[in-house]
């Protein structure tokens, strides 16, 4: 089939019955456990596939876990718990503060980001990006450290390696954190964890190896963020979650998945991604799209990049034999 706009077009019916053929078996007969416990994010991809976990098992044999920490949106567990709430299913929220604080704490990272951006104090909010225009020009992938006085003004700064290690580093201990508290519930539950982690995240490396990527299972590797949508849809996932703008929310200060990480909008994203792997010309995924065949040479280049220095994610732990 040649490239258009329909290839990442899917029968949400068909797929949720693959998927839930998949998800029975991998708690029935593969681990042979009661059900299976989802970290609700507020985010589209927890939502999805607790909704597809109800579908397949039941609300009785799901659980979601709603996990903020200090920096969080507030919006994310107000989403989170309204959704739980729409499917039916048992749930409880726990603050992993504590969690975090007992491995790095708080006060160390906001020292740190001091010595970074002096004008920075604890309490105010922070983020770090990426430039966002790859499709308009080309640049370096150099993250900045960005950090809101009171008066709303925004302190910026470019990263070195190092920094951005440290600063990346503090937010995966957040998300391993989260990962520890969902096992907990899983061991004394008898339940699986369900992963959350969908195609362009695992092909691009956008997930923290033992944070959200690990898990028990990991039914969305296939499917595209786009893909994503169709099925929450079908699903009638609240609004509020398909209409919220993607985001890690690991940083005080909001930031968006195109901000953080993939620097090109979901509008084009998928479709791009879809190209690449498929090994589509530049030429012609430039004229469907309706961009420049350079500005899709520069996302190719991006995602081949992206797939090497990630690759490590994709794997078990190397063995001598």
């Amino acid at each position: 089939m040649s490239f258009n706009l329909d290839v990442l077009k899917i029968d949400p019916v068909k797929e949720l019955d693959r998927l839930s053929a998949f998800l029975v078996d991998q708690v029935n007969a593969v681990y042979r456990k009661k059900g299976v416990v989802v970290g609700l994010s507020g985010g589209i991809d927890s939502a999805c596939i607790a909704a597809v976990a109800v579908h397949a098992l039941g609300k009785d044999k799901v659980v979601g876990l709603v996990l903020p920490e200090a920096e969080s949106n507030p919006v994310s567990s107000e989403f989170a718990m309204k959704h739980a709430e729409a499917l039916g299913i048992e749930h409880r929220q726990i603050d992993i503060t504590p969690t975090v604080d007992s491995i790095v704490k708080y006060a160390w990272r906001d020292e740190f980001l001091q010595h970074i951006i002096p004008e920075y104090k604890p309490g105010y909010k922070y983020n770090i990006t990426l430039p966002t225009d790859l499709l308009e020009r080309a640049s370096y992938s150099f993250y900045r450290l960005q950090v809101q006085l009171p008066d709303g003004e925004i302190k910026s700064k470019r990263l070195r390696h190092d920094q951005l290690l440290t600063i990346t580093s503090f937010a995966n201990i957040k998300i391993r954190s989260r990962m520890l508290h969902l096992y907990a519930e899983a061991d004394k539950r008898n339940l699986i964890v369900a992963g959350t982690t969908n195609r362009t995240e695992f092909i691009l490396g956008d997930f923290c190896k033992y944070g959200d990527g690990g898990t028990d299972i990991e039914p969305f590797t296939h499917l595209y963020k786009n893909q994503i949508y169709q099925i929450s849809e079908h699903l009638k996932v609240i609004p509020e979650i398909i209409n919220r703008q993607p985001s890690p929310d690991t940083f005080s200060l909001p930031v968006s998945d195109q901000e953080f990480f993939f620097r090109i909008s979901f509008e084009h994203l998928d479709y791009l991604l879809y190209a690449w792997e498929h090994e589509v010309p530049p030429a012609e995924v430039a004229k469907v799209l309706d961009l420049s065949e350079e500005a899709v040479q520069r996302a190719y280049n991006d995602f081949a990049s992206k797939y090497r220095a990630t690759a490590h994610l994709r794997e078990l732990a190397h063995t001598l034999e």
